[in-house]
This record gives C-alpha cells, sequence and structure tokens, in this order.
C-alpha cells in the first residue's frame, strides 16, 4: 500500500504519503489564497522526499470538506485526475475527521468538537466521542448558535480558536493534516471498511452566483 492524501478544505494546503504502516513524508502550508498554487508542488516535495515516483502510488485519499468552494475543489479535482490517469481507487474523508484523528496526539480522548473557520461568522463542525468515532453530521453554523450544544466540551481547529466565547476551551490543531487523513485511511482500510466516495461537502452555496435578473444576451 503507498496512500497519497491531500486536503485543500481549509486554509492549509496539506500532503502526504502512507506506507501502510506510518507516513513516509509530508508536507504542509497555511495559505488560503494559493491552494492551486501550493498543491502540485507539495506532491513533487513529498515524493522527492520519500524517493519515490508518482505511479508508485496505489491510492488517492482526499478530504471532502466541508470547505469554502474554490479551496475544496482544487484538492478534489486533483485527486480525481491522479485516480484516473494513475488507475488507482480515490477515497474520501471527513476533512473534520482527520482534525479529530489528529486530537488523539494532543491529547483529546473523551467527548469533543472539531470546528473550523466557515467565514461569514461560522464554523463548520461536528461533534465526536473520541478521536475516531463522530457523532453528529457536519454543520455549518454560527457559534453563537451552538454554544449550548458544545458547552463545556473541549474543541480543536481554527473556527475553536477564532472564537473562544463559545470554545473556552479551544486546542491544536488548527488545521487539518494530510499526514492524519492517511493514517486514518490506512487504519480503515486495513480494517476491511469502505471509504466514501471523493464528494464534496459544501453544505452551502458558494459565494460566486449569477446575480439575480441576470439577462442572457445572445448575437443575433
Amino acid at each position: 500500500m503507498l496512500l497519497l492524501a491531500l486536503d485543500t478544505a481549509t486554509p492549509a494546503v496539506t500532503v502526504a504519503l502512507h506506507d501502510g504502516t506510518s507516513v513516509i513524508a509530508s508536507s504542509s502550508q497555511v495559505d488560503a489564497r494559493r491552494h492551486g498554487e501550493l498543491l502540485l508542488p507539495a506532491v513533487d516535495r513529498v515524493l522527492a522526499e520519500a524517493d519515490l515516483k508518482l505511479d508508485a502510488v496505489t491510492g488517492i485519499v482526499v478530504g471532502v470538506g466541508p470547505g469554502p468552494y474554490t479551496g475544496l475543489r482544487v484538492g478534489l479535482m486533483t485527486a480525481d485526475t491522479f485516480g484516473l490517469v494513475l488507475g488507482v481507487p480515490v477515497h474520501g474523508l471527513c476533512t473534520l475527521d482527520g482534525l479529530a484523528y489528529a486530537a488523539d496526539g494532543a491529547g483529546v480522548e473523551g467527548p469533543f468538537v472539531v470546528a473550523t473557520d466557515a467565514r461569514r461568522k461560522e464554523v463548520y463542525w461536528a461533534r465526536y466521542d473520541d478521536p475516531r468515532t463522530r457523532v453528529s453530521e457536519p454543520a455549518v453554523d454560527r457559534p453563537a448558535e451552538i454554544a449550548e450544544a458544545v458547552a463545556g466540551l473541549p474543541a480543536v481547529g481554527a473556527g475553536a480558536l477564532l472564537y473562544p466565547d463559545t470554545f473556552p476551551d479551544a486546542r491544536e490543531p488548527g488545521h487539518v493534516s494530510a499526514a492524519a487523513l492517511a493514517s486514518l485511511a490506512a487504519e480503515r482500510l486495513a480494517a476491511g471498511e469502505e471509504l466514501a466516495a471523493p464528494r464534496p461537502l459544501y453544505l452551502r452555496r458558494p459565494d460566486a452566483q449569477v446575480p439575480k435578473n441576470y439577462k442572457v444576451v445572445t448575437p443575433k
């Protein structure tokens, strides 16, 4: 097994390689405006670090969000293209699940919340019983609207760090890492689990939309 994992659902552009036993190379850069520019060089970098070629990859793992439309589609389109060119399966994982899995290494064990920045003064969030068990569907809400639902729970993710009134026990990690996604995927695949299809979790419409009352002008 050689999994290439990547995620662009948050400001982090993150890539990792996993050989079925451990992460053998990884790269993460935080830049919300340069997903398309940074992703492919990061793939080249982790392959070079592992002294491997792209055709050695046996599977692709991609974070499916939730996340903003523009950044998220960069990772999904790249993953689909790699899968098509290499003829290997492409597996989707919830980006929040990757953050939850990484929380184990940060000492978060019991019930907790993962919250990422959804912009518009909102967060993408979900509740977890432990780093491997999500107990609510991903949602997007204003922090004040979910304060009662998350009260008393530790929280990880950049969204939690942004809103201390709602998440007073906010902890690192702030952004997802492809290393955590790859490790979670390898663990689930080894257990015989079937991973989700690489379909995006947008949870809301994109910011860019056709204006109302837009008139189509066609040549005569």
